[in-house]
C-alpha cells in the first residue's frame, strides 16, 4: 500500500468535545495544499456523548464519494473501539490514545497500531478540563501533519487566521499541534505510505457547503422573507442567509433591515406565511426536511391551487417519522412531485453538490414567480451540511429577476377588466396582480372551487377547466427546468440514471465500471417535470439502471408514472442505510443485477 494523495482516513471521537476544529483544520490544510478532498460528518442526533465520526478523502482525480472503507482510523473513543477497528483496510493503520492500554482482542494482525499518549501530553501542557479536552483534539491534527506529510506552514497560517486577534489562542493551538506532530516524528516512521504531495488542482474551488450555498443563492436571487421551523438538516440553512441578511440587507443610512425571517411556531406556520408574503409580492422561502413536508401538505396545496408563488427547501434525511434525523436518504422524492391531496404536480429541482444548490436556488424563485406555483429544491444531508470541494461559485451581474406575468398600474388602468384565473396567451399561466397596486387589481384568492373568471364555482365543467390549465401550466415547465445532464460512452447500450447526490458515486462508479469492461450511458435528471430528453434516453436503452437512495425505487417510480417507459426498461439499483452512497454501492448492484440476467 504506498498511495500519494489517493486515501481515506476517518477520526472517531465523542458528540461535544470539540473536535469540529480539528476536523476543519485538517481539511482546509489538505485542501491549501492544492489537493481536492471532502469531508463527511457523522454525527448523533441526541446531546452530548455520543459517538461521532468524521471521515475525510484524498482524491487527486477528484472523486467526492464516500468510501466505505478506510486507510486510516484515528480512534479516540473507547464507546465504538470495535467498530472502528473493522473498519480499517487491511494492511492499514489505526491511531489511538496510547495514555490508556487497548485491550488485545481490539488488535488485528493486519493493522499497524500508532499510539500516541495524547491526553498525558495535554494534561501535562495545558490547565483546566475543558481546555485539555479541546487542545486533545488539536494535538491529534498535530499527529496526522505528521503522518501524512502536511505542510506544517499552511497550518500555522490557517492558526494565525482564525486567532490572529487572539495571540493566547494561537499559542494554545499551535502547541497542541506541536505536541502531537513532535511525538509522531520522533517515534513512528514518517511519512506514511499514504501520505500527502502538494498538487495545483484546488485554485479555481472553493469548500463549502450546501446549506450556505443555497443561502447565499436566496440572497441573490432576491429574496427577502423566510420562514421556518428549526429542523435538523436544514436549520443550518436560514442561519445562514439570515447571516447574509445581516451584511447585505441593512439600508446603509437608517440602519433598518431590507428583510424579514420569521421562526414560526411549526412548519404548518411557516408554510402559510411564505404563502402569504409571496402573494403579495416578495420572494419568500422555507427550509425544512421530510417531517416538515409532512406538516406543510395542507397549504402547498392551497399554494398550487390559489397559484401564488413559495418556494421550499426540502434538505433530506432519513424517514419516515423521526427516522434518522442526521442520516441521509432521498426518500421525498414522491412526496415533493406529488404533495397534498388531490391531483397536483409540482416543479422539483434536485441539485447534486453545493454549487448547483446555489444556482438552483437562484433558479427556483424564477420559476415559482413565471410559473406561480410551488417549487421544491431537494437537498439532502449529505449536500446540506458537509464539506464538498466544489467550483468558485459564478453569478451573472446583469441577471434581473423573472417575476412573470404581474401586471403594472398602467396595464391595469388601460384593461377593461381583471380576471385572475383567465389565461389569455394559451401557455397555462394567467395574469396575476399585487395588492395595492391598482384597484382593478383587486381579486378573493380562493383555496375553495373557483372559475377562470375568479368567481366561486362547484359546476364540475368549470372546475375541470381550471384544474386542466393548471395542469397545463406545470407541464409546461419540464423546458423551464434545468436540463439532465447526460454523458454517453463508446459502445454503451445501456444507461445509468440517477438523481441529486448520487452523482458523485455515479462518477466513479462509471470510470471503475468502464475499465473493468462495462460500458453505461449516463443520466443525472435534474428537475421535474421531465423532458421529452428523459424519455429518449430510457427508450434508446433496453436496460437503465436506476441509482437512488431510498427503499422503494421513488425515482424509478416517477420515471414510470411520468415518462411511460415500460417497467422492464428500468433496473433499480438502491442503498437506503443513511449513509452518503459510494461506488462500491453503485458498482454491486450493477454487477448483481448484470449477473442474474445472465
Amino acid at each position: 500500500m504506498n498511495r500519494v494523495n489517493d486515501f481515506a482516513f476517518k477520526i472517531a471521537t465523542a458528540n461535544g468535545t470539540g473536535s469540529a476544529s480539528a476536523n476543519g483544520l485538517i481539511m482546509q490544510a489538505i485542501f491549501r495544499m492544492g489537493i481536492p478532498v471532502t469531508g463527511k460528518n457523522v454525527f448523533p442526533s441526541n446531546i452530548q456523548g455520543l459517538p461521532t465520526w468524521y471521515e475525510i478523502r484524498v482524491s487527486g482525480r477528484g472523486y467526492t464519494a464516500r468510501t466505505p472503507v478506510f486507510d486510516l482510523m484515528v480512534a479516540l473513543n473507547a464507546a465504538t473501539y470495535k467498530k472502528d477497528v473493522a473498519e480499517v483496510r487491511s494492511g492499514g493503520w489505526l491511531l489511538f490514545d496510547s495514555s490508556w492500554p487497548l485491550d488485545d482482542a481490539l488488535k488485528r494482525p493486519d493493522v499497524t497500531y500508532i499510539g500516541v499518549p495524547l491526553a498525558e501530553m495535554c494534561n501535562a501542557a495545558f490547565k483546566g478540563v475543558r481546555e485539555r479536552i479541546l487542545m486533545k483534539n488539536i494535538a491529534y491534527a498535530g499527529a496526522l501533519a505528521a503522518l501524512l506529510d502536511m505542510d506544517t506552514d499552511v497550518i500555522r497560517a490557517l492558526l494565525k487566521e482564525k486567532f490572529g486577534r487572539k495571540p493566547a489562542l494561537m499559542d494554545s493551538n499551535q502547541r497542541a499541534v506541536d505536541l502531537g506532530y513532535d511525538y509522531v516524528k520522533s517515534s513512528v516512521s514518517c511519512p506514511l505510505p499514504i501520505r500527502l504531495s502538494p498538487m495545483a488542482a484546488t485554485a479555481e474551488s472553493i469548500l463549502i457547503d450546501g446549506n450556505t450555498a443555497a443561502a447565499l443563492g436566496c440572497l441573490y436571487a432576491g429574496a427577502t422573507v423566510g420562514a421556518w421551523y428549526p429542523i435538523t438538516p436544514a436549520t443550518s440553512l436560514m442561519e445562514a442567509f439570515r447571516n447574509f441578511c445581516l451584511k447585505y440587507r441593512r439600508d446603509a443610512e437608517s440602519g433598518k433591515n431590507r428583510f424579514a425571517i420569521l421562526q414560526a411556531e411549526d412548519e404548518l406556520a411557516a408554510i402559510g406565511m411564505v404563502i402569504g408574503a409571496g402573494w403579495a409580492g416578495a420572494r419568500a422561502f422555507t427550509p425544512t426536511a421530510g417531517p416538515g413536508i409532512s406538516l406543510m401538505n395542507e397549504f402547498i396545496g392551497l399554494a398550487y391551487y390559489a397559484e401564488v408563488p413559495a418556494v421550499i427547501f426540502d434538505v433530506q434525511r432519513t424517514g419516515p417519522s423521526t427516522g434518522m434525523p442526521t442520516r441521509t436518504q432521498q426518500g421525498d422524492l414522491m412526496m415533493c412531485a406529488y404533495a397534498s391531496h388531490g391531483d397536483t404536480r409540482h416543479i422539483c429541482l434536485y441539485p447534486a453538490d453545493p454549487r448547483e444548490a446555489f444556482e438552483f436556488a437562484a433558479q427556483s424563485f424564477d420559476l415559482a414567480e413565471r410559473f406561480q406555483t410551488p417549487v421544491f429544491v431537494l437537498s439532502d444531508l449529505d449536500i446540506g451540511m458537509n464539506d464538498w470541494m466544489v467550483p468558485k461559485l459564478s453569478w451573472d451581474d446583469s441577471y434581473r429577476p423573472d417575476r412573470g406575468k404581474v401586471l403594472t398600474a398602467e396595464q391595469l388602468e388601460q384593461a377593461k377588466a381583471f380576471h385572475r384565473y383567465l389565461d389569455t396567451d394559451g401557455d397555462g399561466i394567467a395574469a396575476r396582480t399585487l395588492p395595492g397596486v391598482h384597484p382593478k387589481g383587486a381579486f378573493f384568492t380562493r383555496g375553495s372551487g373557483h372559475n377562470k373568471l375568479g368567481g366561486y364555482t362547484e359546476d364540475g365543467d368549470e372546475y375541470v377547466e381550471l384544474i386542466d390549465r393548471i395542469d397545463r401550466k406545470i407541464q409546461g415547465a419540464a423546458a423551464a427546468v434545468p436540463a439532465p445532464l447526460v454523458r454517453p460512452a463508446a459502445g454503451a447500450t445501456m444507461g445509468l440514471v440517477t438523481v441529486g447526490g448520487c452523482h458523485a458515486a455515479c462518477i466513479e462508479a462509471l470510470d471503475l465500471l468502464a475499465a473493468d469492461g462495462v460500458a453505461l450511458d449516463y443520466m443525472r435528471v435534474r428537475g421535474f417535470p421531465f423532458g421529452d430528453d428523459v424519455r429518449a434516453f430510457l427508450d434508446a436503452h433496453d436496460v437503465n439502471f436506476i441509482v437512488e437512495q431510498n427503499r422503494d425505487g421513488q425515482l424509478r417510480s416517477l420515471l414510470m408514472l411520468e415518462t411511460g417507459v415500460p417497467i422492464e426498461k428500468l433496473e433499480s439499483v438502491r442503498y437506503y442505510g443513511g449513509f452518503p452512497m459510494s461506488a462500491h454501492h453503485v458498482i454491486a448492484g450493477v454487477k448483481g443485477k448484470l449477473e442474474k440476467a445472465a
